[in-house]
Parts: C-alpha cells; structure tokens; sequence
C-alpha cells in the first residue's frame, strides 16, 4: 500500500508586509531616494505634501504630521487645550496610549464601558459617566474608531450638544473610515491617526497625523509638535518634539493613493470571511454556541483593520491555529482599568463588564489586502475542524 501522508494546513501569516512592498517597491524606493536627493529630512516639502493629501482625503482643512500614533493623540487634546484639571472620558477597550496619551497632557482619564455589539465606546455609558460626575470640569470625551469602525457618531454629536464637550477621535485604526459618508478624523474638533506598520494605512516605522476643522487647533498643534516654537529658537511654551519625518511622509503619500483599493479589499474579505463562516455553519448569536462574527452599523463605513470574531473558546482556539501555523491576534487581552501601571485611577474588577467580556472573547484573524481567498478557506477550514 502506498505511504500516504496527511499534510497539515498551508500557514497563513496574521500579516505579510512582503506583499504590498512587492507591488510598490520601485514607487516607494524612488520616493525615498527623493528625500535624500533633496537634503531635506525633518518636516520637508515631503510633509507638507503628504499633509495637504491627507487633509484632501479625510476632507478637513489641516492635517498636521507627528513622529506616532501615540503623540497624534497628546498632540489632539494638547493643541485643544487640555490640560490639568481636565477630564476626559474614554474607553477601557483600546490600546494603551489611548489614555497614557490623556495623562501626559496631565488631565484625569474616565472610563465608561463600550457597546457589546460594536466594541466602541458606549455614549450611553458616556451619559451615566457624566451624570456620576458633578463637580468634574469633563472637558472632553475621546471615542475610539476600533477596528476601523467609526464610533456612533450621531449620539456623540448630540453628546457634545447637550454637555458642551469636545470630541476628540482617535481613529488610528480608521484612514478611510466613515461615518453617515463623513470621513473619520472630519467627525470631531480633532482627530488622531496612527501609521504604525501594522495600520491600513502604514510608515514603514512610526508616524502619525492629526486633523482638524480648527484654524487654532492646527496652529497649537504645529507649534507644540517643534517644541513649543513658531519661530525657531524662541519658544512660546513647552512642546514636545514630534516632527515627523520626510522619509515617512513620502512613503504615506505613495500609499494613500492606493489606500481607496485596499480599503475596499479589506471590506470583501470581510464579507468572503462571512461567507465562509456561514457556509461552515459555525456562526452564532452567542458566543457560548460558536462564532460571533463582526457587526457593521448601517450607518459605518468599515475598513476592517481588523477582523475581529468572537468566542468563549478563544484561547484554546488561538493555541489550536497557532499550531497550524495560522495567525491570529487579541486587542486587547486586558482592559485598561485593569493594567497595573493605571490602579492608581481606582478602577476594579467588574467596572466595566462588557469590556472585561470581550477581553476574554475577542480573537482577530488575518486580514489584510493582500490576504488571498485560499488563505480565508485554510483559516476556516481550521477553525471548522477545531469545533468538530
């Protein structure tokens, strides 16, 4: 009898950098070897191209360029003038600068829980925050976009009607994003994007953006992101330094112009993976019975920087793809009001249910433009077989 082997799985990489690089190797090479012909390496011609792009494309008047994602945010709320004895309201479901970003500008971060849905912040928890908080100068709340779905903007907006409050996006995962057809980072007083490499819009290093609707916001904002200087050497008060530099801002604007296509492949992967899920008949309304898929508001513009299922089996379902090779991603495992270095905010266990559900929940699995429909069908197929 012939010797017949059972091969496992092809490896399907939870991202490959290589792909897209190989599509635009000679556009983003010859962008580079510009800068260096130019001389020009900190806040050059280069920046300000790529900002006036940027703005175009998220359809505000000013984008201002920063050294990462992380600053883009202290750079938001600074140039908005938050500062101590502020509060700003928040997620505990997001990445960590999210609210470092809050305590670097020496304002107080509040909590309030996300929608289970969507995973974004919940602006009727954001209400109850609000009510609980009488005496607090809340000056602010800061949604995140998470995933690359715009946050209910519609109650934000009736939010910051009815308490006076700026709204501050932090759409790092979201260039591209809509919400009612408006564009993330066009949505609040300002907003923060991040082009960390792993974002749908990506440096290749760190880099980031803020916009805004505000001829002041923009004005402070340039000046604190060069050490608090509009003209050099003469410092009207103290910045910080996040100049973002030309070889990153030509690298962007070479993507930006292919960032519509991609997008658009993200969201039809998205849909292939619901396909796919529901041909396998593993999803479900609960996540105790399978697979909770992705939920889209009709009203969202999904870019699908990631996409996120749900399950109570996640770990073990993780370890499962791991060992064949499939790659897969928690954001985040652990809610911000329960990471050490934030106990001094006096959150505890139980806070903020909904969050806490989904930390355990949450498992995002290989999605970027590049990702081909047999790759979908191995991670599938896999997960499949781990419920079988």
């Amino acid at each position: 009898m012939a010797d017949v082997t059972i091969r496992d799985p092809q490896p399907v990489p939870m991202l490959d950098f290589s792909r897209q690089f190989a599509i635009l190797r000679q556009e983003i090479l010859d962008s580079i070897e510009a800068v260096c012909a130019s001389q020009h390496f900190i806040l050059g011609p280069q920046v300000t191209s790529f900002e006036h792009a940027a703005a175009l494309a998220c359809a505000v008047p000013h984008a201002i360029g920063c050294a990462s994602g992380t600053d883009a945010i202290w750079l938001a709320l600074a140039a908005a003038n938050i500062g101590p004895g502020d509060a700003v309201i928040t997620t505990p479901f997001s990445f960590f600068a999210t609210v470092s970003a809050i305590l670097r500008c020496g304002a107080t971060p509040l909590l309030a829980d996300i929608d289970p849905a969507t995973f974004n912040l919940s602006a009727a928890s954001v209400e109850e925050v609000l009510r609980s908080t009488v005496g607090k100068n809340v000056k602010a709340v800061l949604p995140v976009h998470l995933y690359g779905q715009c946050a209910d903007w519609d109650a934000f907006a009736a939010l910051k009607r009815n308490h006076n409050l700026l709204l501050i996006e932090d759409a790092a995962q979201a260039f591209g994003a809509t919400w009612n057809s408006v564009p993330a980072g066009a949505l609040g007083d300002a907003a923060a994007f991040s082009f960390y490499p792993t974002k749908n819009l990506s440096a290749m290093g760190d880099a980031g953006l803020v916009t805004t609707t505000s001829a002041a916001i923009d004005d402070h904002a340039r000046i604190l992101r060069a050490h608090g200087m509009r003209h050099r050497y003469y410092h009207e008060e103290i910045g910080w330094n996040s100049r973002l530099d030309s070889i990153q801002a030509a690298v962007l604007e070479v993507k930006l112009r292919y960032l519509p296509k991609w997008n658009q492949q993200r969201r039809d992967h998205a849909a292939r993976y619901d396909q796919l899920f529901n041909v396998a008949n593993l999803t479900a309304s609960n996540v105790n019975e399978g697979v909770v898929l992705p939920i889209t508001d009709s009203r969202a513009g999904h870019v699908f920087h990631q996409y996120v299922i749900r399950t109570s089996r996640r770990d073990e379902l993780r370890q499962y793809l791991a060992e064949r090779k499939i790659g897969s991603e928690i954001y985040y495992p652990v809610p911000l009001h329960l990471q050490t270095s934030l106990s001094h905010l006096g959150y505890k266990q139980g806070d903020f249910p909904i969050s806490e559900a989904a930390a355990h929940e949450v498992l995002a699995l290989p999605m970027y433009p590049e990702l081909r429909e047999d790759e979908q069908q191995t991670v599938v197929d896999a997960i499949a077989a781990f419920y079988a």
